[in-house]
This record gives structure tokens, C-alpha cells and sequence, in this order.
């Protein structure tokens, strides 16, 4: 009798921790899959954002061209104003230039993935806070310098006051093409002072902006090496 009871207490346990390692070795697997399902996501967001900053650097770099081509203009005007001898042939393409607009092109599609992921998906904690700061405020800040800072919108504060002032100047062909500029400018000083302070303006707006995107396009540079970094 208490053989037989002794082989069932065994018999029960043996059952017992074989359904306990069944549990477990279940659980550690489930584990096992959910970690890995995590971590594919993780190099798929990880790639996709990859790739949109290389799009987004892109962007920073026309945008900044764009911003130097107007501050060239500026130096253009002021040598029409000072009367020295200017390539007005080349007139057309810098007065387009001088209150030339941009606007901020972003690809957030990765990040917006991430966000519904949920950004812990990340596992390095120094990459997913540059992430995020990357899109949450330098992104945002140069959106809304762009495109809703007042002083940076060049068409609409100064080229009606710049067109009015240089129109009279300005050269016409038989077929009503705009050729040039006639110098020097006979400007009385109030239209003179005026113009210098458009120049003024769009030039101290134009390298206040062009600093911030060389910051930009440094921390892209950075969080994209941090990214194929962990990819790797």
C-alpha cells in the first residue's frame, strides 16, 4: 500500500513538472517569438526612417542652396545700388532669387509607424530620444520657420515694395520680355534707404535660417549614423 501510494505521489509529480516545463518552455518560446517580431519591426522602422532622412537631407541641402542663391542676390542689388558695374544679364535669375520662398519638405512616414508602434519598439535609449528629437522639434521648428515665421517670408513682406522702387528701371524687349536692369539707378534717398533696408533684412533672415539648417543637417547626419549603426 504505501508502495503503490509512493508511485503515485512520483507518478503525480513527474506529470506535474512535465506540464510545468511544458508551460514554461510555451511561455519562453511565445517569448522568444514576440521578442523576435519586435526586433524585425524594429529594423523595418528603424530602415524606413533611414531612408526618409536621407530624403529629408536632400531637402535641407536645396533649401540651403536656394537660401545662398538668394543672399548672392542680395550682393547682386548692391552693387546695382552702389553703381558698379553688375552682370545685369544675369538680373532675371537673382531677382527671382532675392524673396524666393521655401518650404519644408519632411518624409515622417517612419516616424508616424514608430509612434503607432509605440517608441519604446526601440531598444537604445540614446537613438529613440534622437529620434524624437529630431522629428518633435527640429523638425517642427524649421517647418514653422519656413513657412510661418513672418520675417521669413520674403515675396510677401518685400517684393512689392522692391518691385515698386526697381520697375521703372527695368529693361523690355520687342516682345515684352523683361531683358535686365538700366544702371545706375536714380534713386531719391528715401526710395534708396528703403531698398537697403529690404536688402538688410532679407540678408541678416536669410544666414539667421541658413544657421539652422546647418544644425539640422548635422543631427540628421548623426542620427542616421546612429541608425545603421544599430541596423548593423
Amino acid at each position: 500500500m504505501k508502495r503503490k501510494r509512493t508511485y503515485r505521489i512520483g507518478k503525480y509529480t513527474f506529470e506535474f513538472l512535465s506540464i510545468f516545463i511544458a508551460v514554461i518552455s510555451a511561455f519562453a518560446l511565445n517569448n522568444w517569438n514576440d521578442n523576435r517580431r519586435d526586433r524585425l519591426a524594429e529594423n523595418k522602422i528603424l530602415t524606413e526612417i533611414y531612408n526618409g532622412l536621407e530624403n529629408d537631407l536632400n531637402d535641407v541641402r536645396a533649401n540651403s542652396q536656394g537660401h545662398s542663391s538668394g543672399l548672392q542676390a542680395v550682393a547682386f542689388f548692391m552693387d546695382v545700388l552702389a553703381n558698379n558695374t553688375a552682370q545685369t544679364d544675369s538680373f532675371l535669375i537673382h531677382y527671382f532669387n532675392l524673396t524666393r520662398d521655401f518650404i519644408s519638405i519632411q518624409n515622417t512616414s517612419g516616424y508616424e509607424t514608430l509612434q503607432s508602434k509605440g517608441l519604446e519598439l526601440i531598444r537604445n535609449d540614446a537613438l529613440r530620444t534622437a529620434i524624437i528629437s529630431l522629428y518633435e522639434y527640429d523638425h517642427t521648428t524649421l517647418k514653422k520657420l519656413e513657412e510661418e515665421y513672418y520675417e521669413l517670408q520674403f515675396q510677401e513682406n518685400y517684393f512689392h515694395v522692391i518691385n515698386a522702387i526697381l520697375s521703372e528701371y527695368l529693361l523690355v524687349n520687342d516682345h515684352k520680355q523683361i531683358t535686365g536692369i538700366s544702371i545706375p539707378l536714380e534713386l531719391d534717398q528715401q526710395e534708396e534707404k528703403l531698398l537697403l533696408t529690404c536688402l538688410w533684412k532679407i540678408q541678416a533672415n536669410r544666414m539667421f535660417i541658413l544657421r539652422y539648417y546647418t544644425e539640422i543637417e548635422t543631427r540628421i547626419i548623426q542620427v542616421r549614423g546612429s541608425i545603421k549603426a544599430e541596423l548593423e
